[in-house]
Formats: C-alpha cells, structure tokens, sequence
C-alpha cells in the first residue's frame, strides 16, 4: 500500500520537492494520537530483542540519522517497526544548514543525494525536547534512543572537540548512546576527522557518558579503516556506524546521471555492495570484537541479511524506508533477527 498510494503521493509535494515531502512527512507523524500508534504498532513492530554494548534494542533494525533531527517525531518511529532511533546529527550551534535545493531523489537508482550541511536547530533545542518528554524507556519512546554529534560549520577544526564535547554534555543525560558523525561529506574539512590523531583527542574527551560510536565514510581507504579501527579500540570506543554516504556516483542508472551529478552524499541502492564491503572488512579487521551498525544501500530484506552476514549486529535504514516503506522495516527486522540467531548458533 505504501508504494502504491502513499508514496506516489509524497513524492508529488512541492511539485517533487524532496525536502518538502520530508518536512511533510514529520510533521504528519509528530501530530499522530496515541491510538493510530498503537495501531501501526501492532502492525509493523518486531519483537527479536538484541543486546549491544550493555543496551538492550527492541530489534535489530534502527532508524539512521539524518531522518528526524531535532526529535520532532521520536515517538512515531517505534510505531512503524523501529527497534532502536537515531536523532540528528546536531551541532553546538543551531544552523540552517547548506543552500537550498539540497536533497535530491534518483528515482530510476533508487538513491538520493544530500547536501543538507547538518540543518538542525541545535544541541541545546534537542536537549530540552528531550528533556520534556521525560524517561526514554518509558511508553513515550519504549525503544533505544541514539543521538549523532557533529561539527558546527562555524567551528575550526582545530577547536572540534570542544564543539563536540559542548553537544555531548547536553545530551549525554537522555542518549543511550551517542554517535560520533566524523564522516559526512557536506561539512567542509569534517572526513579530516577520521585521521588517528583527530579521533583519539575526540575519544578521549567524551568519556563518563553512555557508550561511544564512530561513524565512518564508506570512501576511506582500508588501511585508513584500519587505523581508525586501531584507534577505536584503544580509546575505548563502543563500536562503529558503517557507513556514511559516499561520494562515488558508480551504480547509477542512466536516466539519473544528470542528477546524481549534484555535489553531496550519495545513499540508497548505489551504496549497498560498497557498505557491506566495509562493514566485512571492520569486522575481519578487529576480529569481530568491535560491534557494528550496518548502515547503507539496505532496501531489502535480503540486504538487512547479507549486511549481518557480512558482521553487523544492528542495522538502520534510511533511503529503503524512503522508498519502501514501514513494511521494510518490519520485513527487514524479521529477516536481520533470524540471521543473527543463525550467525550466533555457527558461532
């Protein structure tokens, strides 16, 4: 039903603005009643609860970042079959992010590309949202809550940790746990962050807080993996987001290479072999003792499978649920859980 009537639909807002439908779209989700919750919860809600890093997620398949900023809609997210959130990435500063249009469908490549620069209203804002709505594990929320940090664009990299660790104390109370978003290509000089001396300062700073994620570019090459991984594991990182969007524009479907030539990152179906790539190498690279979010190019149920496979323990969808709909993440939540049982057993 969704990508027979409901999709069609939002894909017209705004004459096909993309962003439009978005912002639509959370909107229409923050206003839902208790009642219609329940009901898409009954529907599209998965129980294969999966423990990670001392958090015990509802199931394996979370929503990314980038999809709900500020929290507007943390409560719907659930309802539509999310085992565990991800808000923002926010910054210390509020900003307005890069100029518009930027976020742009390539319908024929099932992908999108942003340039959305980390619009957000700010650390500050999401802490208070946060704050209102009370206990995280209460029948608000119900499910793990994960909050991504990144760089406010007014910051020089030489004072980032600062910037980071301003966020961090703010949300650090209401985060179960926090993602470090040192990846994304719309932030100039942000991937700079993923070099070892860059990483091991951040690690080090935001400690005596819930457990700390890296999120990393799927553009990195693997002996840059490997040292970030070496770092990670020194200082004490929970585990790794793999991956961000890429800059590569291969996988793309003629009738979308005009398009796809707008500068930003790239996600959806062109990004699944290379982020399953990556999150095989991390696993391989650490011996499977550094926990992975498999994030990137997962529009289908099989994806969710192979990306487990290939040693992720959660995945998140981003683009599939664009496309696709609850009924991906309900079928994807299914297919990851029963993986991972299968997985634990071999082991």
């Amino acid at each position: 039903m969704f990508e027979s009537a409901v999709r069609p639909v939002l894909f017209r807002i705004g004459g096909g603005d993309a962003e439009r439908a978005h912002d639509v779209t959370l909107g229409s989700l923050a206003r839902l009643g208790d009642r219609t919750r329940a009901l898409l919860r009954a529907r599209y809600a998965t129980d294969a609860p999966v423990e990670l890093f001392g958090v015990r997620f509802a199931n394996p398949v979370g929503l990314a970042a980038g999809m709900d900023k500020n929290g507007v809609a943390l409560a719907a997210w659930p309802a539509l079959g999310f085992g565990f959130v991800e808000a923002g990435t926010v910054t210390a500063h509020p900003q307005p992010g890069n100029d518009k249009p930027r976020l742009f469908r390539l319908r024929d490549s099932e992908a999108i590309v942003n340039r959305m620069g980390f619009n957000n209203a700010g650390a500050a804002a999401l802490a208070a949202r946060l704050a209102a709505l009370g206990p995280l594990r209460s029948s608000v929320l119900g499910v793990p809550l994960g909050v991504s940090l990144g760089k406010s664009k007014v910051t020089p990299l030489g004072a980032a940790v600062e910037d980071y660790l301003a966020s961090y104390r703010l949300l650090r109370p209401y985060a179960d746990y926090i993602a470090v978003n040192v990846s994304s290509p719309n932030t100039p000089g942000l991937r700079k962050l993923q070099d070892r001396s860059a990483v091991a300062e951040l690690l080090g700073a935001l400690t005596g807080g819930p457990p700390v994620l890296v999120k990393i570019a799927p553009d990195l090459a693997e002996p840059a993996v490997a040292e970030l991984l070496e770092v990670c594991q020194a200082y004490g990182a929970a585990g790794v987001i793999a991956t961000n969007t890429t800059l590569g524009r291969d996988g793309l479907a003629p009738a979308d290479w005009a398009r796809g030539a707008e500068p930003g990152g790239l996600s959806g179906r062109p990004l699944t072999e290379l982020a399953r790539r990556v999150v095989r190498f991390v696993h391989t690279e650490t011996g499977g003792r550094l926990p992975i979010i498999g994030v990137g190019g997962i529009m289908t149920a099989d994806d969710a499978s192979r990306m487990m496979d290939a040693g992720a323990s959660l995945v998140q969808l981003y683009s599939g649920f664009v496309y696709h709909g609850p009924a991906l993440v309900r079928a994807a939540a299914r297919a990851a859980a029963t993986t991972s049982a299968r997985v634990t057993e071999n082991r």
